[in-house]
């Protein structure tokens, strides 16, 4: 019996949606946050789980013409997700810049040099058929010097830490890091010439009076309607198509269209509890039924399998891993001790600032379009996202357990509510 296509679709969706929640909540009873489940979902949907044990019912169920319907859904998740980050970041409530500023430059920095290194060393094998060397090498060492800001919130809140010093320390350093990451791939997706259109001087110079355009007339802008406007239906459709726009503006620049997305994301007011209720409301539906779809795209071009039985891949994928686990944790940490962070929180916040999560899944798809890497690059950055972020948690939980412990022994007298303050806090 023939089935049409939008009832494809439709039990595609539904499949992924099935999968990928369930294992979501599989992990937060687990400990681990559910975006990872859910990332974790989409992989069991690709050729490493299901077209390896049913092939033909994974061909069947994402056939071309459903995968195409798919990735549009999941284009239109990404931008409202973008929009949503761009919102968040906040650099009004640093308090000790200069901690922050250390922390940003270690955390980034050094991941970003070793990753170069390792990009060079891996050239041949990783990267996408024709990328410019340079282009490849930036690419790569940025994905490894990412931190996902959603899904550190995420387990700095299952840690119960997200309001100490800690906590606002490794929160605020993720959002800057993910503003210069944006900021650092639009220059190499520019720079390179990667995004196939236009001349590289005139993208340049487009991209930066967007900017600036962005940051001195559209935020005035945004500001006035907020105060005038009351109504909470005109006021989504505004910020929703003001991200849309923003995203087709940039990628008509030859860049990529969550770029600006996020860059509109960064201009709309602060404090406004209008634009606070509507980013609620947006984010439960992007993050319960469209971020899935990406997931589930990028696990279907997730192979595993691609590392085969060759030794080599395996050894690259963990000597990438471990290039990526180490010099994020000296980095942030290392630089958080010499900017003055006590030894014990430098070393609780180099562990939180490993988590890479959804973020580097977005820029590492953003690779894969644009040939920048192959699909074993693309593998195996999907693969150091998961491992890296699945660690987080648990090692967090064993830092904090064992201070607690330490404090109590030293401090019986002190209430236990007390206790976990002292121990957590700057």
């Amino acid at each position: 019996m023939a089935v049409e296509p939008i009832t494809r679709f439709l039990l595609a969706v539904g499949a992924i949606l099935l999968v990928s929640h369930f294992c979501g909540e599989v992990l937060r009873r687990a400990g681990q946050p559910p975006v990872l489940g859910e990332i974790v979902g989409g992989l069991l949907l690709g050729p490493s789980v299901l077209g390896l044990i049913w092939p033909s019912g994974g061909a069947w169920l994402f056939a071309p013409e459903v995968l195409s319907n798919l990735d549009r859904a999941a284009q239109l998740g990404l931008v409202v997700f973008m929009f949503l980050l761009g919102c968040e970041l906040r650099t009004d409530r640093i308090e000790r810049k200069s901690l922050v500023g250390a922390v940003v430059l270690g955390g980034m920095g050094l991941p970003f040099a070793a990753g170069i290194g390792v990009a060079f060393a891996a050239s041949s094998v990783l990267a996408g058929a024709g990328a410019p060397k340079a282009g490849f090498v930036l690419f790569f060492a940025l994905a490894l010097a990412i931190t996902a800001m959603p899904v550190l919130a995420r387990i700095l809140v299952d840690l119960k830490i997200e309001r100490t010093g800690l906590g606002a320390l490794s929160l605020t350093s993720a959002a800057i890091g993910d503003g210069i990451a944006w900021l650092t791939l639009t220059l190499i997706l520019v720079g390179t010439g990667v995004h196939g259109s236009g001349n590289v001087v005139t993208t340049a110079i487009l991209a930066v009076a967007l900017v600036v355009g962005t940051q001195l007339v559209v935020r005035r802008v945004l500001s006035r309607l907020v105060t005038r406007i009351e109504s909470e239906k005109v006021m989504t459709v505004l910020l929703l198509v003001g991200a849309i726009g923003f995203a087709v503006l940039t990628q008509m620049l030859g860049l990529h269209a969550l770029l600006g997305a996020f860059l509109f994301g960064t201009a709309v007011p602060r404090d406004c509890p209008l634009v606070e209720r509507i980013s609620e409301q947006l984010r439960g539906f992007t993050v319960v039924v469209l971020l899935p779809l990406f997931f589930a795209l990028v696990g279907l071009s997730t192979s595993i399998g691609l590392l085969g039985t060759d030794v080599s891949h395996w050894l690259l994928f963990a000597g990438v891993l471990v290039v990526a686990q180490l010099t994020k944790f000296l980095g942030a940490g290392g630089a958080a001790r010499l900017a003055g962070l006590p030894g014990r929180q430098a070393i609780q916040l180099g562990t939180l600032m490993n988590c890479r999560g959804v973020t580097e899944l977005v820029v590492a798809t953003i690779g894969l379009k644009y040939g920048l890497v192959n699909q074993l690059g693309f593998t195996i950055l999907v693969l150091v996202a998961v491992v890296t972020t699945a660690i987080t948690g648990p090692l967090m939980r064993f830092l904090i357990r064992r201070e607690i412990s330490e404090v109590i022994g030293n401090q019986e007298d002190v209430p236990p509510r007390e206790r976990l303050s002292r121990s957590v806090s700057e």
